[in-house]
């Protein structure tokens, strides 16, 4: 056999379409997919399910995905019973699909890391979840001192770019849902914590577009986020850069960061409507 006829025989689909499109995706996660998979079976669960009832229907042997449960169970997103059966934990539960969460991180990764090497800093996602709102996909600065971020970081509602940006664009009612799950903390001395004063800033955000996290959750940090648009009616993900202030330059040269931002939450949202 061939070389190139081996390669094409790797390549062969084994569930379709969706799987051709994951094997030549070099950022394609097969763990985190399959813990996706977990969580989208157990929120359409009327009731808990036990390990092996949960092995088949993700095609995974039991030991694997009892790692994976583990992992979810001590990340908080699922909850085990005493008869060792699993059911999602409610306070976890995003408002995307978790097949659409997926997605989302497909499309959304390889944008951020084109804005990460173009400006040389980090990038995240953030994504809203009933109660709070959770990094979902990080790309870091090479540089050596850079801004941080994780993946499954609570993200402040009121005072980083990523949670005013989804903050902003929700109802009164889910608003101030979230502002109260986490609280009005004040992190550092510039974080907006007057009720009245958020809601100009949440205000301010909705008309020019984006948000600025000028020193309100880390001291010397500065973040600019921008809203993902990937439903028609809710704001439901957002991205954000995030640099050391020092590095970011004088106010006057912002405005080239945050069209980075801008041009990259567009692009995210146009090949997902695409």
């Amino acid at each position: 056999m061939r070389k190139s006829e081996a390669k094409a025989k790797r390549k062969a689909p084994t569930d379709g379409a969706a799987q051709v499109e994951q094997d030549e995706d070099r950022y394609f996660s097969r763990a985190v997919s399959k813990a996706l998979e977990v969580l989208e079976i157990l929120k359409r669960s009327p009731k808990p399910q036990a390990l092996h009832q949960l092995a088949p229907q993700v095609a995974l042997t039991k030991s694997s995905l009892f790692r994976i449960l583990h992992t979810l169970e001590t990340s908080g997103y699922v909850e085990k019973s005493a008869e060792g059966r699993y059911v999602m934990s409610v306070d976890r539960q995003a408002l995307i699909p978790t097949s659409m969460l997926s997605r989302l991180l497909r499309v959304a990764t390889p944008h951020l890391r084109e804005l990460t090497r173009e400006f040389g800093e980090s990038t995240a996602l953030g994504v809203l979840f009933e109660n709070h709102i959770e990094t979902m996909a990080v790309v870091e600065s090479p540089q050596v001192i850079r801004m941080g971020n994780t993946v499954g970081r609570i993200l402040q509602p009121h005072a980083s770019s990523i949670g005013k940006s989804i903050t902003a664009f929700q109802t009164e009612e889910r608003r101030e849902h979230l502002l109260r799950s986490y609280g009005i903390l004040r992190m550092t001395p510039q974080t907006i914590i007057d009720e009245q004063a958020l809601v100009e800033e949440f205000r301010s955000i909705r008309e020019r577009g984006y948000s600025v996290d000028d020193e309100e959750t880390t001291a010397g940090g500065l973040c600019f986020g921008c809203a993902v648009s990937i439903s028609e009616d809710e704001v439901l993900a957002a991205i954000s850069m995030s640099m050391p202030k020092a590095r970011a330059g004088a106010a006057e040269t912002h405005q080239r960061l945050i069209e980075g931002v801008v041009r990259t939450a567009r692009a995210i949202s146009a090949e997902w409507s695409g």
